[in-house]
């Protein structure tokens, strides 16, 4: 019988080389995962990795490039923060350069200055197909992420108030990630993916509890409480605003409607997020 991973491999049986910066990431390593099972050749961009990529050093961005058709391109810190926008124009030039063919690019759902960032790479990738995929928040934050040690803790300490999210799960956007470096997505579009519901913080709580067995709770604060927060862990002081900020914009109720952007491109319904608990928990991902 021939396996999913043997018939991919006969849809495409000209492989290309795909660059994957962050390729470590919460999204790169699963886009990395199913790149190889098709059989393609991938290269991992990391700062400690075998391809070294770092968006904070151009110089090691036309080295990852060259001789590769298509690149996944996740930016961090996030393409709303200052400087985004250069970066992904010096990226653009570069890959256009080099000759690279398809572009995909991670991109915040209802970000306004995220669009910026979009455009800037756009244009300075004139000619280069580029794909942008618009994510809501992942379900992965939870038990990968920067919220894990809130659950673990037993207090999911964020500035959403009550706004509702619809959680996306990052198995979902990476599958679409693939299929837009594989060519099954024609290039140009604009993908918005988010999961099939939304749901408060309170009711993630909830979710997290039944799938945890120990209590979650949601403890709402404002933006500068959170930041306070992010700097007594030592996050810097510039960069613990931008992320209150962020997450305070992300969540001020602008974001909750669903989409049906994943079976738009995969032909089927997006991941729940109770289905995500259930698997995480299974895997042990609380089990510390």
């Amino acid at each position: 019988m021939t396996t999913n991973t043997q018939q991919m491999k006969t849809d495409h049986p000209e492989q290309d080389t795909v660059l994957v910066t962050s390729g470590t990431g919460k999204t790169g390593r699963r886009v990395v995962e199913r790149l190889l099972a098709l059989g393609t050749e991938v290269r991992s961009g990391s700062r400690t990795g075998g391809v070294p990529f770092d968006w904070e050093d151009k110089s090691g961005w036309e080295p990852a490039l060259r001789g590769t058709d298509a690149a996944y391109v996740a930016y961090y810190p996030d393409l709303a923060a200052p400087g985004a926008p250069e970066a992904m124009a010096a990226f653009g030039r570069i890959a256009a350069d080099s000759g690279v063919r398809r572009l995909v690019l991670l991109s915040g759902r209802g970000e306004p200055q995220a669009v910026v960032a979009e455009d800037a790479l756009r244009e300075a990738a004139a000619g280069v197909g580029l794909t942008v995929v618009r994510s809501a928040f992942f379900a992965q934050n939870f038990s990968e992420g920067a919220l894990l040690d809130g659950v673990l803790a037993g207090e999911l300490v964020f500035p959403a108030g009550s706004a509702a999210e619809p959680f996306v799960d990052a198995d979902d956007l990476a599958d679409v990630v693939v299929a837009a470096l594989k060519g099954d997505v024609p290039a140009g579009g604009v993908h918005e993916l988010t999961g099939p519901r939304l749901l408060t913080f309170d009711e993630v709580a909830a979710e997290l509890t039944g799938a945890t067995g120990s209590e979650v709770r949601y403890v709402p604060v404002s933006g500068p409480e959170y930041a306070a927060a992010l700097e007594s862990y030592g996050v810097p002081a510039p960069e613990a605003s931008f992320m209150a900020d962020l997450f305070t914009m992300l969540l001020d109720g602008h974001n909750a409607v669903t989409t049906d952007g994943v079976k738009r491109v995969l032909g089927r319904e997006a991941r729940d997020f109770t289905a995500f608990a259930g698997d995480a928990a299974g895997d042990g991902a609380w089990s510390r």
